[in-house]
């Protein structure tokens, strides 16, 4: 079975950010440092998030990891992360501790496709959709 998983990039926040994708989906969080496996010689980065791992008790699973100095980083230029489903509950909730502390883009609502949709940007800067009505990789329905 091949999987597709969110990998989210951080400049030295990815342990706080990570706590706190688990607050918002529960779940287990392993977390590894660059110096766990002495994969950085900067010292400052030793303590730094070298791989995060949350995998939600309903089988989700997001990924993340602290960028090295030495390394370019745009944060949350290029990736939205979409969740999906059938259960309004569920999906408002995460859509509102996700949006607690960032910014409401387009609210929770009906769309014009029919099915309940909206947007947010969390405060690490991740752009969260967040649709109630269509299963993930089915289109949305018709309006």
């Amino acid at each position: 079975m091949t999987t597709l998983n969110p990998y989210l990039s951080f400049r030295d926040n990815a342990r706080e950010a990570m706590t706190f994708y688990q607050s918002v989906f529960g779940g287990e969080l392993t977390i590894s440092t660059f110096g766990d496996y002495q994969m950085s010689e900067n010292a400052s980065e030793q303590d730094k998030i070298m791989h995060a791992m949350l995998t939600a008790g309903n089988g989700m699973v997001l990924m993340g990891a602290d960028t090295p100095e030495a390394m370019g980083y745009k944060p949350g230029s290029s990736i939205s992360v979409s969740l999906s489903g059938s259960d309004e509950t569920e999906l408002r909730g995460y859509f509102d501790r996700l949006a607690d502390g960032g910014a409401v883009t387009v609210p929770m609502e009906k769309s014009p496709w029919g099915d309940v949709f909206g947007m947010c940007t969390d405060k690490y800067g991740t752009d969260w959709l967040v649709n109630v009505g269509s299963e993930p990789g089915q289109a949305p329905a018709e309006a």
